[in-house]
């Protein structure tokens, strides 16, 4: 897992090709007006999710991971809590679901606060539970970038 500011993406470009064109997307998207929905990046290889909504209360957010994607999690608007844990001897609460490629867990997590201009990078090998709220529930803007791994 990685969370970092958007600004810093030139120290992740090098990780690999399918990366660095993911971070190339977030970079050239002007977010403030695209609206939701999903985006080609490079066919099933990459493509991104743009979501509008409200932070929900912690014990809504589930844990998941994935297998056979990684996700830049971006933040265009508002802030929020991300949960993360690693993905060793967690108990599966939801089986692998191969067509959304998700599998749910049971999991402690430490909280990340992810604020306008952050992304956090999550590895199959990373549990994590986005849209929690800091406070109060209030609307964030994000770009979800999945990347075949």
């Amino acid at each position: 897992m990685i969370l970092d500011s958007l600004d810093n993406v030139k120290h992740y470009r090098s990780l690999n090709e399918r990366i660095k064109k993911g971070f190339e997307f977030l970079e050239e998207i002007d977010f403030e007006t695209i609206e939701a929905g999903k985006y080609n990046v490079d066919g099933d290889d990459i493509f991104a999710i743009v979501s509008e909504y409200n932070t929900k209360e912690h014990p809504d957010a589930k844990p998941e991971a994935h297998e056979r994607y990684l996700d830049i999690q971006y933040i265009v608007k508002g802030e929020e809590y991300i949960g993360y844990a690693p993905l060793e001897d967690q108990e599966v609460m939801v089986p692998y679901n191969v067509e959304k490629d998700v599998v749910f867990y049971h999991s402690e997590l430490s909280l990340m606060k992810m604020s306008e201009g952050m992304f956090a990078l999550f590895f199959p090998t990373d549990v994590h539970a986005p849209n929690m709220k800091i406070e109060e529930s209030k609307p964030v803007k994000k770009v979800v970038v999945k990347i075949l791994v």
